[in-house]
């Protein structure tokens, strides 16, 4: 038996160094699927051509949608990008991961990138495993840090460990956290996009049926400079018209904690947390929220974080820049009269 697994770890020794060499014989190239929604250009996309640029190499971005020339006309000026490529197609309008898979071979097959990279979302969650899987490699998600071509951080254990990895597989499938990387500049020039929607098609797995999508005048909560949030501590949801007057004035958005949420207090697209959003906004304002590990993993990369509770005991002040031990039913009115002033 352990003549057997010496062998077996030789084995997957030399195979992983094999792989190794046939990677470093290439030269980096990423191909980088953008995040959108057909009229505009997400930011998260941004971030991941700056996670793209760490690796090194050309770079570049796949817009795949329906009428969504002007996404791609906008990643055409991100600076760093190679070449776009534009794939406009009924079926990829709404991100079906059967549909972009496909897409995402095909072109993989045409230009033996050595990273497909996208940032972290529902659409590359769907589609980037079904890639890997039919490449027979292994998916990296979520990544925080590029040390090199080969290895990267992610977090764990609801972000309180860092986890290194090191691939050998030849091609490198990665999801980017947005909030980690910087935003890439967007230039006056562009560079050129090349239509490749012929290599689009539909292969009659699934269907779009329908969805519903809440419409704010306010800014989204994963992109907005502030966000303002609460928990349990908030009571029941009228009180949330509290956290709303603050986050108007201060031009921000509003969240709440899986507590919150579950509580009925607040919809599931304002949760903040491990299996909510993750943001990473300049001021993080948390009232009423006690700082369980779920919703920290969602939020601690904020700039500034500010925790108000009147329990001095509670775990977010042991993440806060500032804490304010205080009921917030009585310095969430003082702070927003003061916002202005």
């Amino acid at each position: 038996a352990i003549r057997i697994s010496m062998l077996a770890t030789r084995f997957a020794a030399a195979r992983l160094g094999a792989m190794r060499t046939f990677a470093a014989s290439r030269s980096a190239s990423t191909l980088v699927l953008a995040t959108h929604d057909n009229k505009t250009l997400n930011p998260a996309t941004l971030s991941a051509v700056t996670a793209a640029s760490k690796i090194g190499g050309d770079i570049t971005v796949l817009v795949g949608g329906h009428n969504c020339g002007a996404v791609a006309d906008a990643a055409a000026k991100i600076k760093g990008v190679t070449k776009v490529l534009k794939a406009d197609h009924e079926a990829l309008g709404k991100g079906l991961p059967e549909n972009l898979d496909k897409l995402l071979l095909k072109i993989q097959s045409d230009g033996k990138h050595t990273h497909i990279l996208s940032a972290t979302s529902a659409v590359s969650r769907g589609v980037l495993p079904r890639v890997a899987a039919q490449l027979d490699v292994d998916a990296v998600s979520d990544i925080t840090e590029v040390v090199s071509e080969d290895t990267f951080v992610r977090p764990i254990y609801a972000g309180n460990a860092l986890c290194t990895i090191q691939t050998g597989d030849a091609v490198k499938i990665i999801t980017a956290r947005p909030t980690s990387f910087e935003k890439a500049e967007m230039g006056d020039s562009a560079v050129s996009i090349d239509d490749v929607s012929s290599s689009a098609s539909d292969s009659g797995i699934s269907s779009f049926v329908s969805e519903e999508i809440a419409k704010s005048d306010r800014p989204d909560l994963a992109a907005a400079p502030v966000v303002v949030s609460g928990g349990r501590g908030m009571k029941n949801g009228e009180n949330f018209k509290l956290l709303y007057d603050l986050a108007d004035k201060m031009g921000g958005a509003v969240g709440a904690s899986r507590a919150a949420v579950d509580a009925g207090y607040m919809s599931n697209e304002t949760q903040v947390g491990q299996t909510g959003k993750v943001v990473a906004p300049d001021l993080y304002i948390a009232c009423g929220i006690s700082g369980a590990i779920q919703h920290l993993a969602g939020m601690k990369d904020s700039k500034t974080i500010v925790a108000i509770n009147k329990d001095p005991e509670a775990p977010i002040f042991q993440v806060a820049d500032h804490g304010l031990v205080a009921d917030l039913f009585t310095a969430v009115p003082e702070l927003t009269a003061a916002v202005g002033k």
